[in-house]
């Protein structure tokens, strides 16, 4: 079905696509031994920021099933320095079965997919973090049954990469998204109108706002960090702009519901963007949901290079 595709961002997957590979995730969950299906293939991982969740998601979902997996960081390849990124791309598509990159520009990996010939993965840029809310998705329905007509809140800075890919799947798949953040941090137009566009097809709602009163009713409440990689500078800025928006328990009480859920793409600042007792506390499922890295993103590569059936 979704064989040699790459994921850039799920704007390019229809929610047929999308939920494909939400169901594949749940058969390979429930699957407790190690099949080797992707015996004799080989996966390039680059990166050019540093990565616990999605390096190790990759590396285990893919080498527990026989396959090789090579890390390979800025320092160990040329990656658009002496030689060119098209080149790179050409030369590692002729000896890698697919490629993961995470780092900075979304124009890399879409020129690692442009000139590579195999599937890539985008395992984070500054734009979008299209495996991470696979994952977020795996982990709501986990907890709270069928995503449609659920309620999730992200709170933060809704320009970030997290942000930005919830709302195109979240309006793929009809969960209604809430975006709560001061309105310097709104996600840019042009994405929102993709947003909306989709929401009027599968009926969600999108929502972006100030108010903290949004999340009354929620189904689960998300943050991430408040300057992200490469943002460093910003944060003094940030912490100012954002303390009004930590997620902490007088907020999950706003929900007014003792059962909405926590979600958090981690790494976490605790006592900045949550406090302790939140990520902590029994509402949290943050553990769930960096565990569900590995087994969408392996439904992923399954999928992607024909290994699904």
């Amino acid at each position: 079905m979704l064989k040699g595709r790459s994921l850039l961002t799920w704007l390019d997957y229809t929610p047929e696509e999308i939920r494909y590979l939400l169901e594949l995730s749940k058969k390979v969950k429930a699957q407790k031994e190690a099949l080797r299906r992707f015996s004799g293939k080989t996966l390039a991982l680059l990166f050019e920021k540093r990565s616990t969740r999605t390096r190790c998601a990759f590396e285990t979902a893919f080498g527990e099933e026989g396959g090789h997996p090579v890390f390979l960081s800025t320092d160990d390849i040329q990656l658009g320095a002496k030689e060119s990124l098209e080149d790179t791309a050409r030369v590692l598509g002729r000896m890698f079965s697919a490629i993961q990159f995470r780092g900075f520009k979304q124009a890399t990996v879409q020129i690692l997919a442009d000139y590579s010939g195999v599937p890539v993965y985008n395992g984070l840029t500054d734009d979008f973090h299209p495996t991470q809310v696979l994952a977020d998705i795996l982990t709501i329905e986990e907890q709270c049954g069928a995503s449609t007509g659920k309620h999730l809140v992200f709170i933060g800075d809704g320009r970030n990469n997290v942000a930005r890919s919830l709302v195109v799947i979240c309006s793929k798949l009809g969960v209604h998204l809430t975006i709560l953040t001061p309105p310097s941090l709104n996600p840019d137009p042009a994405l929102l109108a993709h947003g909306h566009s989709y929401a009027s097809s599968s009926g969600s709602r999108l929502t972006i706002t100030a108010d903290t009163a949004a999340v009354a009713g929620a189904d689960a409440l998300y943050t991430d960090v408040w300057a992200s990689m490469g943002e460093e500078a910003q944060k003094a800025q940030r912490m100012r702009l954002l303390k009004p928006y930590q997620v902490n328990q007088q907020l999950m009480e706003k929900t007014g519901r003792s059962d909405t859920i926590f979600l958090h793409c981690l790494p976490a600042v605790k006592g900045e963007e949550v406090s302790a007792e939140v990520i902590e506390g029994p509402q949290s499922r943050v553990w769930d949901e960096a565990e569900n890295r590995k087994h969408t993103i392996k439904a992923l590569m399954l999928a992607t290079l024909g290994l699904d059936n």
